[in-house]
């Protein structure tokens, strides 16, 4: 059985009793010198494999500046025709972008007469309608109102 060297994986009670700063028990001995084996323990650890933080952060913050479409708003947008050219999901995502400089939760977009509830944490369209279809409609569950 290999022993452990990080105290911070030992199972509660597992010591043989309190480790003392400094102690025989931490990595580097007693004096802070580091054994050998530790020294090979170092040496023998794999090297993480995969993209950086750094990398992962990047890909994460190009994915936030988009959109994305919930099922239900894709069914909304087509069957009750709503166009959505590059201006207009430019202003949406200038409006998604404005309320969440705000701090809001869930919005409601509008944009040029098309009424778009966004959640603005995970930056995901919600439902879509026009503005033929606002009349007798109440928006509900949103902090924020946006007009793009």
């Amino acid at each position: 059985m290999t022993p452990i060297t990080n105290p911070a994986l030992v199972p509660p009670g597992a010591l043989a009793g309190p480790v003392a700063p400094g102690g025989a028990n931490r990595p580097g001995g007693a004096n802070g010198a580091d054994t050998a084996r530790d020294a090979a323990a170092r040496k023998a650890a794999p090297t993480p494999s995969g993209p950086s933080f750094a990398d992962t952060l990047e890909q994460a913050g190009k994915a936030a500046g988009e959109l994305s479409f919930s099922k239900h708003a894709l069914a909304r947008v087509e069957r009750r025709g709503i166009e959505l050219d590059q201006g207009t999901l430019g202003r949406l995502s200038q409006g998604v972008q404005r309320a969440a400089s705000k701090g809001s939760r869930d919005s409601l977009v509008l944009v040029d007469g098309t009424a778009f509830v966004v959640s603005v944490s995970n930056r995901t369209v919600i439902t879509a309608v026009g503005s033929e279809h606002m009349k007798d409609n109440v928006f509900t569950n949103i902090d924020s109102a946006v007009i793009a």
